[in-house]
C-alpha cells in the first residue's frame, strides 16, 4: 500500500518546489512468532516458549527497545520492526523524536494485542524498553508493559555480566563524578553556527597528540581560511575533545600563541577517578628547559563539541587501588584516546584481559571520559588477541566473507572462454611474467618487453582484471568497496576479495591463462614514448619471480631465454625513466622497512632485517608509476570533469623547518622553493665518512611530506603530483587509501616478539630527533626507533638544556644534536603490558649518572 503527501518549498532563488514524499506501507511482515497461525511465516524467529529469568519478568515475554534505547544500548539488545497497521503520520507541532516515540508505542501495543489474539489472553506478553520517562508515563497509560533499560537488565538472573553493558545515561554519569567544575561549560549548537557563520569561531577535526596527552590540533575543515590549523595546551584548552571530534574553538589573539611543547608526557597518573591535573604548565614547559627562537603557532581553545567521532575502543582495565570498587579506568591502546572510566563487577576476571569500551559521554565535572564495557576479546599478548587488537583499532573489515558474498563467486572449474576471446586481445604468446616479494601469492601484476620488427620495443603493463567476476552494486562489490584494499600483515593477509579471485583466478600465476586489463606502449631505445595502447587482455605468464631471482637472471651474463632478456630490457628502460623523473625533480625519499623470518611451527619471529632493495624493486615501481601516468592522462582526455585522480600537495615551507635545521647543524643548506630543487639538496647533502648521513636527511624528509589524496577532475585545476613530479596522476586501479597504519603496528608487535627472548641488545644507532627530555634513536640494523628519556622518577633528573634553534639538549655537560651516532642498549619494556615498547638506554656517549655500563648480551 503506497501512501503519499505532498507539500511546496520555497527555493533561495523565490521559486517554488513540489515535494512528494511517499511511504510504502507493507502488509508483507510477518509477527515472527511461533504462537501466530495467522501470519504467513514459514520460519518464525520468535519462540512461542520466550522464557527470559528475569525478577521483574516472570512471564514468557517478547521485548521491544524505543530508539533511545537501541541508540544507546546497542551492546546490550537490538531488535525493532515497522509494518502497515503501525503506520502513523506526524502530527502538527509534534517533534521527530516524539513521532518516533508514539509509533514506538502504537507497535507494541499493536503487537501485544496480535499475540493476545493468538494465545487467548495467554501469558506471553511484549514489554516495551525506554528510558525517557514521558514515554515510559504514556506508554503506562497506553496499557503497555514498560521498564527502564537499566531496571529490565538488572532484573536478569541468568546474565549478571549484562549490568556492565549497560551505557550511562546522563544523569547516572552526574551521579558517579564529582560536584567541582573541571571544564568549561560548552557552547549551545546555535551560538557555534552563529559564531563559525561571523567568522568568531573556526569548524575543524581535533587529532590528539600521541606523545603528548596535554597538547593537540585543530586542522581546520574551511577552504580560504587564513589560518589552517590551531594549536591546543593543556586540559581545559583540550576542554573534553577526543581524537577526530569536529569541534569549534576560539582563536587566541596573536600575543598568546605558542610553539607546540617539545615534551614527551603520557598520562600515567595514578589510578584515581577523581586525580585532577593542577599543573599543566609546569608539565609543557618544565622550569629546567630552556627553548629559544620558537617558531610560535596559532592558539585557541575548544568552546563546543559539533560532532563526536567516538567508537568502541580497545584497551586494558586499571583496576581501582580501592577494594571492592565498582569503578574502574580503562587505558585505550590507542595513546590519543583518554582514559574512561567504566562500572564493572568483573575487574578481578578482566585483568590482563584485552577489552573493548564504549564512550557515553564526558561531563564538565569529570576528569575522565565516562563509559561502559562492549566485550572481551581475549589475553593480552596472546597472538591472535593482538591481531585482533590491532585490526579493529584501525578499522580493518576482517570477519570471514558472508555466504552472500561467496554466492557471487564463478562456480569451479573455471576456464576462459570463447566469448572471451572474442573481445580481448589474445597476448599469451608473449613472453609475460610478474615479479614480487617471495611468498605473494595474489599477483596483481605482470610485465614484458620485446623488440618490434621497425626496430622499437614494445612494454606491456597488465593488471588482474578483477573487474571481470566483480558485477556492480552486488554484495561481491559491496563488500570489496567496504574493504577496500588488501592488507598485508606480518604473516597474515586479510584479503579485499575472497581467495578464489584473490590467490587464483585473479592473481597472474605463471604457466595459467588470466584474464588482464594491459597498458602497452610502443618506445624507442632512449624509454621515450611513441604510442600508447589499453585494451582488454588475455595472457599467460611464462615466469613468476622473486626481486632476487629477477636480479639473478638480469646478473646472470650465461643466461639469455627470452624472460631474462625481457628482464634486462625493462630494466635499463627502467634506469632511464627513473633518471628522467628524478631531473624533473622526482624526489626520492627514504623509509626504514624490516623484514621477519619466522619460526616455521610457532610463526613467531626469529631474525629481524631491513629489506635489501635490489635493481628489480625498482624496475617494478618505474612501470607502476608510469602506468598509472598514462591511465590518468587517458581518463582525465575521456572524461574531463569526472576522472578520479591522485595529486601529492607541496607542503608548506614550515614543514621543512626540522629538514633545514638538520642539515644546517652540518654546515648543508636545503633548497625548498620547488620539488627540483629540493631533490637536487638531497643529492648533493654528503658528509665525509658520514655515509648514513643523506638516507638519515631522506628518512627526515619524508616525514615533511603532504598525503597524497584522491580527487575529481572536474573539482580542482591543480593536478600536480609533488613528489613524482608528474603533472598529472592515479592508480590503474583506484582504491582507498592503504591500512598502512594496521602494517605499521603489526610490524610494531612482531618486533616485541623478536625482542621478547633476546634479552638485552647492544647496538649502534642515530639521533632521528631531539626533543626537550628525551632524544629519539633510529637502529639501522632492525630499522627501529626506539626513546631514550633523561628524566627518570626513580632518580634525580641530571640538569637538561633544551635549544629549539640547534635543536640540540644538554645534557650534564654533553650536547646532543640530531644524527649523531650514539650506542644503546635495546631490551623489550613489559612492566606495561597494555603498552609494552622497545626500551633504549644509553652506553655511548658516557654521562656520568645518566649512562649504563654495558651489560652482557646474548647476541
Amino acid at each position: 500500500m503506497l501512501k503519499s503527501k505532498t507539500f511546496v518549498k520555497k527555493t533561495r532563488a523565490g521559486g517554488v518546489l513540489k515535494i512528494v514524499r511517499e511511504h510504502y506501507l507493507r502488509d508483507d511482515i510477518w509477527c515472527g512468532s511461533e504462537v501466530c497461525k495467522e501470519c504467513k511465516d514459514e520460519a518464525p524467529v520468535l519462540q512461542e516458549d520466550a522464557c527470559i529469568e528475569s525478577n521483574l519478568c516472570s512471564y514468557p515475554h517478547y521485548l521491544i527497545p524505543d530508539t533511545n534505547v537501541v541508540l544507546h544500548q546497542v551492546s546490550c539488545l537490538i531488535f525493532i520492526f515497522v509494518l502497515r497497521e503501525t503506520f502513523i503520520e506526524r502530527e502538527p507541532g509534534e517533534s521527530a523524536n516524539d513521532r518516533n516515540d508514539r509509533a514506538i508505542r502504537v507497535a507494541a501495543k499493536w503487537y501485544a494485542d496480535h499475540l493476545a489474539k493468538k494465545t487467548n489472553g495467554g501469558s506471553l506478553k511484549v514489554v516495551l524498553l525506554t528510558d525517557d520517562r514521558a514515554n515510559k508515563e504514556k506508554a503506562e497509560q497506553y496499557g503497555l508493559i514498560v521498564y527502564r533499560c537499566e531496571e529490565y537488565i538488572k532484573s536478569l538472573i541468568g546474565n549478571p555480566e549484562l549490568v556492565d553493558r549497560l551505557a550511562l545515561q546522563p544523569d547516572d554519569q552526574n551521579e558517579i563524578t564529582g560536584s567541582k567544575l573541571l571544564f568549561p561549560e560548552h557552547l549551545p549548537l546555535s551560538r557555534i553556527q552563529s559564531g563559525i557563520k561571523n567568522g568568531v569561531l573556526l569548524q575543524g577535526t581535533f587529532h590528539a597528540n600521541r606523545d603528548n596527552y596535554l597538547e593537540g590540533t585543530v586542522f581546520i575543515n574551511r577552504e580560504g581560511e587564513d589560518i589552517n590549523e590551531v594549536l591546543l595546551q593543556g586540559l581545559q584548552n583540550l576542554n573534553r575533545a577526543v581524537h577526530q571530534d569536529v569541534v569549534a574553538v576560539e582563536l587566541f589573539p596573536k600575543e598568546r600563541w605558542v610553539a607546540p611543547s617539545s615534551v614527551v608526557l603520557q598520562d600515567d597518573s595514578p589510578n584515581d577517578e577523581d586525580a585532577e591535573e593542577d599543573e599543566t604548565e609546569n608539565k609543557l614547559n618544565p622550569k629546567s628547559y630552556i627553548s629559544e627562537a620558537v617558531i610560535l603557532k596559532p592558539t585557541g581553545r575548544v568552546v563546543g563539541i559539533i560532532k563526536r567521532n567516538w567508537r568502541p575502543y580497545c584497551g586494558m582495565l586499571s583496576q581501582s587501588m580501592i577494594k571492592e570498587a565498582t569503578r574502574h579506568l580503562f587505558t585505550p591502546a590507542d595513546r590519543r584516546i583518554p582514559r574512561i572510566r567504566i562500572e564493572t563487577r568483573q575487574a578481578a576476571n578482566l585483568a590482563g584481559q584485552r577489552i573493548m569500551v564504549a564512550i557515553d559521554g564526558w561531563p564538565k565535572n569529570s576528569r575522565y571520559p565516562n563509559g561502559h564495557f562492549v566485550k572481551n576479546l581475549g589475553t593480552a599478548g596472546d597472538k591472535e588477541t593482538e591481531t585482533e587488537v590491532l585490526l579493529l583499532e584501525h578499522d580493518v573489515p576482517h570477519l570471514p566473507f558472508s555466504p552472500a558474498v561467496l554466492s557471487f563467486l564463478p562456480k569451479m572449474p573455471w576456464s576462459i572462454t570463447e566469448e572471451d576471446l572474442k573481445v580481448r586481445a589474445d597476448l599469451r604468446h608473449l613472453g609475460v611474467c610478474s615479479v614480487d616479494p617471495p611468498g605473494c601469492t595474489d599477483i596483481d601484476d605482470a610485465l614484458h618487453c620485446r623488440e618490434l620488427e621497425n626496430g622499437n620495443l614494445e612494454v606491456g603493463v597488465h593488471i588482474a582484471d578483477v573487474s571481470h567476476f566483480i558485477r556492480p552494486g552486488n554484495a561481491l562489490d559491496q563488500e570489496a568497496a567496504s574493504r577496500g584494499t588488501t592488507v598485508y600483515l606480518c604473516g597474515k593477509r586479510i584479503d579485499m576479495v575472497p581467495e578464489l579471485l584473490s590467490s587464483n583466478l585473479c592473481s597472474l600465476r605463471s604457466n595459467v591463462e588470466r584474464l588482464a586489463f594491459s597498458c602497452i606502449w610502443e618506445m624507442n631505445h632512449n624509454a621515450e614514448i611513441i604510442k600508447t595502447h589499453f585494451t582488454k587482455s588475455v595472457i599467460n605468464s611464462k615466469a613468476s619471480l622473486t626481486y632476487a631471482e629477477a636480479q639473478m637472471r638480469i646478473d646472470d651474463t650465461t643466461m639469455n631465454d627470452d624472460i631474462t632478456k625481457s628482464l634486462r630490457g625493462l630494466n635499463r628502460l627502467a634506469k632511464i625513466l627513473k633518471g628522467r623523473r628524478t631531473e624533473k625533480g622526482a624526489l626520492t625519499l627514504s623509509s626504514p622497512e624490516v623484514r621477519f623470518h619466522m619460526d616455521s611451527e610457532t610463526h613467531d619471529p626469529i631474525d629481524l632485517q631491513t629489506k635489501e632493495l635490489k635493481e628489480t624493486n625498482s624496475m617494478v615501481e618505474e612501470f607502476m608509476l608510469l602506468a598509472n601516468i598514462s591511465v590518468a592522462q587517458k581518463i582525465y582526455d575521456e572524461f574531463s570533469e569526472c576522472a578520479l585522480l591522485r595529486k601529492h600537495p607541496s607542503p608548506p615551507p614550515s614543514n621543512y623547518d626540522i629538514l633545514i635545521k638538520a642539515a644546517k647543524s652540518r654546515d648543508l643548506n636545503i633548497h625548498i622553493d620547488s620539488a627540483k630543487a629540493l631533490a637536487d639538496s638531497l643529492n648533493n647533502a654528503t658528509v665525509e665518512n658520514f655515509p648514513y648521513f643523506n638516507t638519515l636527511l631522506r628518512i627526515l624528509a619524508t616525514r615533511c611530506m603532504m598525503q597524497a589524496v584522491y580527487f575529481c577532475s572536474g573539482m580542482d585545476s591543480d593536478f600536480h603530483h609533488y613528489g613524482l613530479a608528474s603533472p598529472i596522476y592515479t592508480h590503474f586501479i583506484t582504491h582507498q587509501e592503504v591500512r598502512c597504519y594496521a602494517q605499521r603496528a603489526s610490524v610494531a608487535f612482531h618486533t616485541q616478539l623478536f625482542f621478547k627472548n633476546k634479552g638485552i641488545i647492544n647496538e649502534e644507532g642515530f639521533i632521528l630527533f631531539v626533543r626537550k627530555n628525551a632524544i629519539i634513536i633510529l637502529i639501522p640494523k632492525f630499522g627501529i626507533k626506539g626513546t631514550v628519556f633523561f628524566d627518570n622518577k626513580d632518580k634525580p633528573s641530571p640538569h637538561l638544556i633544551f635549544d629549539s634553534e640547534g635543536p640540540t639538549l644538554k645534557v650534564e655537560e654533553h650536547m646532543f644534536r640530531m644524527f649523531d651516532k650514539v650506542k644503546v642498549t635495546i631490551s623489550l619494556d613489559a612492566s606495561n603490558i597494555q603498552h609494552q615498547r622497545i626500551r633504549m638506554a644509553l652506553i655511548e656517549p658516557v654521562i656520568p649518572g645518566v649512562s649504563v655500563p654495558v651489560p652482557d648480551t646474548k647476541n
